[in-house]
């Protein structure tokens, strides 16, 4: 941390108002709990072209890393893509000599680390909490963007943390969703995760869905998931084939997604369109996976079935419990009857 002055621009999220033209402004209460949890002491530049001079290199440094680096626009699939990509750049940026400079800039940044304050040791949470309601769609209104929660929230209040980047979304305590922001106006982003509850009921509605779209896009409803939902749907119809691809879905909280198309493409080439088929190669797939030998390599079992009862008592410790005994059951097969009248004796 800087020991002294830091001097800012007039950024709307710290600075509420400037006052006249002097150096006074009134502070944001996020940026007033920001800056004294860092112990940061801000000052201020005057606005317009007379601030400019008091800016220095930083103005010129910013557009050097955006020619460079953002020209043109990356093209990249996620904000966290993006920042992984900023990070790599920077750390790199420390090779770099500035001008005339006897020294790297990483080299002046190991002179002047001797002299930063110690960083605190509890964390700033620096994003917004708000109190959004549940829609009857499943879906929570945060900044004019739409995003998904599971059904079974719906009519009720959750918490939502906005960071920069992403939100999370809890139900409680718990944490009910993760999405990552959407840098626009009146968006949505769906999970089709949370819908698989409702899908169950309602198989018609996945079919040209806005949440199956977005799977598709981000991978994770595969070309071998919808070659399985086509050949399910053809042998046992449109409903019966779509509820059957809700419970290969659902395989999807428990199991990794490598490991539950394995099992799709296993049975699709078997011709075993059931989710029970899918889940049994899935379990097969994640043993051979973790090195365990496969059901089939052993001559004495008949299927290629991996035993989920197996797998739980392979972790569990002896049981030394004694064998259950009915003998005490015994006495009643002993009992001596009395004989009725008129019958004979046995």
């Amino acid at each position: 941390m800087p020991t002294g002055k830091i001097r800012y621009d007039n950024l709307k999220s710290a600075v509420a108002q400037v006052i006249g033209f002097s150096r006074s402004r009134v502070e944001t209460d996020r940026w007033t709990a920001f800056r004294s949890h860092w112990g940061l002491d801000a000052c201020y530049c005057r606005p317009g072209i007379e601030g400019a001079p008091e800016k220095g290199g930083v103005e010129g440094q910013i557009g050097w890393f955006r020619r460079n680096h953002l020209v043109p626009v990356p093209d990249v699939l996620s904000l966290q893509a993006l920042n992984a990509m900023i990070d790599e750049w920077d750390a790199a940026d420390e090779a770099r000599r500035i001008g005339g400079w006897a020294r790297t800039v990483g080299e002046f940044l190991e002179i002047e680390r001797p002299l930063l304050r110690p960083l605190p040791t509890e964390p700033f949470e620096t994003g917004r909490w708000l109190t959004p309601r549940v829609d009857r769609f499943a879906q929570v209104t945060v900044r004019t963007n739409k995003y998904s929660v599971p059904v079974r929230l719906i009519g009720r209040r959750v918490r939502v943390l906005l960071h920069a980047s992403d939100l999370v979304i809890y139900d409680g305590r718990a944490e009910a969703a993760r999405h990552e922001r959407l840098p626009g106006k009146s968006g949505a982003r769906l999970d089709l995760d949370h819908y698989l509850e409702a899908l169950v009921r309602k198989p018609g509605a996945l079919p040209g869905s806005t949440a199956l779209e977005q799977a598709r896009a981000a991978g994770k409803f595969t070309p071998v998931h919808d070659a399985w939902w086509a050949a399910a749907r053809k042998a046992h119809g449109d409903a019966a084939g779509t509820r059957a691809l809700v419970e290969v879905l659902l395989l999807h909280r428990h199991m990794d997604s490598e490991h539950v198309v394995a099992g799709l493409a296993a049975v699709l080439q078997a011709g075993a369109l059931t989710a029970d088929a899918v889940a049994l190669e899935a379990r097969k797939a994640a043993d051979e996976a973790d090195g365990q030998p496969a059901a089939d390599d052993t001559p004495s079992v008949p299927s290629a079935v991996a035993s989920l009862t197996a797998r739980r008592l392979e972790k569990l410790p002896p049981d030394t419990r004694p064998l259950p005994s009915v003998a005490a059951y015994d006495q009643l097969l002993r009992r001596n009857r009395t004989p009725r009248e008129g019958t004979a004796s046995p």
